[in-house]
């Protein structure tokens, strides 16, 4: 897999809006900074000086994993593919891969919760009688035991 066009995917999902600096959220004005992790760039935002790449605040902030790495892990994690298993495929620490994944999973987990408290629901009004619909029925009453239940003791 060829590492800058997977880096490239991994900002296009980190940053759907674009790279920003993460303490003044200004979208445009850094410079790189350092190109020691090829093709992860550092960048630096002349006014407020801080220095970010594009795995700052977020899951992946301080990894060291190479970005095709990262997007088989995410691909393992959204296919539900065991933790263990893929810590054998990538060659690497399952300890370190469960905390990852964890990290990745409550993130989109809390994203997913916040966009159902934003989104109003479609309907004013809601009809909850379908949420019963087996509530009438009728079934055989349940078997009872031939001989009296044990004591407690026994």
């Amino acid at each position: 897999m060829d590492e800058h066009a997977c880096y490239q995917k991994l900002r296009a999902i980190l940053h759907p809006h674009g790279l920003h600096c993460p303490r003044c959220h200004a979208p445009d004005g850094f410079r790189v900074h350092r190109r020691r992790r090829d093709p992860v760039l550092d960048y630096r935002y002349g006014r407020c000086a801080r220095v970010f790449n594009a795995f700052t605040a977020t899951p992946l902030q301080g990894t060291p994993r190479r970005p095709a790495a990262i997007l088989l892990i995410l691909r393992g994690i959204i296919q539900g593919a065991p933790t263990a298993r893929l810590a054998r495929e990538l060659a690497c620490d399952r300890k370190h891969l469960l905390r990852l994944r964890h990290k990745i999973q409550d993130r989109a987990r809390a994203g997913a919760e916040a966009e159902l408290r934003r989104r109003p629901l479609p309907d004013r009004q809601v009809e909850a009688d379908e949420v019963y619909q087996n509530a009438g029925e009728k079934r055989r009453p349940a078997p009872r035991p031939g001989r009296p239940a044990a004591a407690a003791r026994q």
